[in-house]
């Protein structure tokens, strides 16, 4: 009896598997050591329709960041817009992050590697920024309930974002065996009550 023909994937299918093999591949091995080769033969398809499906090495990269992008923003928008104290909002966005590095982490591995030269939105700092411009509301929230200067209020968004997406980083690389809900109840327990005590005018004290 001959074997079972293997069944065609459809275009779009074929499209997604493509995009999925190359996170896996940008993720252990870097951009720029990954050749559109090593992608094809990964996928077990041949190079020209790779270069049908994204025109190069570059275009495929860059569908790969803007799906990785779209999911972790995803994940957060709504952690951050649904409604709640101040407290909470900041608790749902440390777990919404670390739910997204937890199960997609080839993704944000790639998110949080440098983009290459010919890449020109630095992958990052663009995910980085599109994230604090929704904190902002919160902290926003925070300085006008204790008077402060909301002209500030971005500095601060950047350095909570900062300070859970770098942990987050280190939570999944070092293979931490902290769960998830742990890990986000020591940065939330560090970003309310930091933001809890700050400065009407602080100054720094050794000038």
């Amino acid at each position: 009896m001959p074997p079972k023909k293997r069944a065609r994937l459809s275009a779009a299918d074929r499209r997604e598997q493509l995009i999925s093999v190359a996170e896996k591949l940008f993720a252990e091995h870097g951009v720029q050591p990954t050749t559109v080769e090593d992608v094809a033969t990964a996928a077990g398809v041949t190079k020209p329709l790779i270069y049908e499906h994204f025109g190069g090495k570059e275009g495929l990269y860059a569908v790969v960041v803007d799906r990785a992008m779209r999911q972790l923003l995803d994940h957060l928008v709504g952690s951050l817009t649904s409604g709640g104290s101040s407290r909470e909002i900041l608790e749902r966005g440390a777990v919404a992050l670390l739910s997204y590095i937890e199960e997609q982490p080839a993704a944000f591995r790639v998110l949080l590697r440098d983009s290459p030269t010919w890449h020109g939105n630095g992958s990052a700092a663009s995910i980085m920024s599109a994230v604090a411009g929704q904190v902002e509301d919160l902290v926003i929230e925070v300085f006008k309930r204790n008077n402060l200067d909301v002209e500030v209020v971005p500095i601060y968004a950047q350095m909570l974002v900062g300070m859970i997406g770098f942990t987050g980083e280190w939570w999944i690389e070092s293979g931490s065996s902290l769960p998830r809900d742990t890990v986000a109840a020591h940065m939330v327990n560090l970003a309310w009550y930091g933001l809890g005590g700050i400065e009407k005018d602080p100054k720094l004290k050794t000038l």
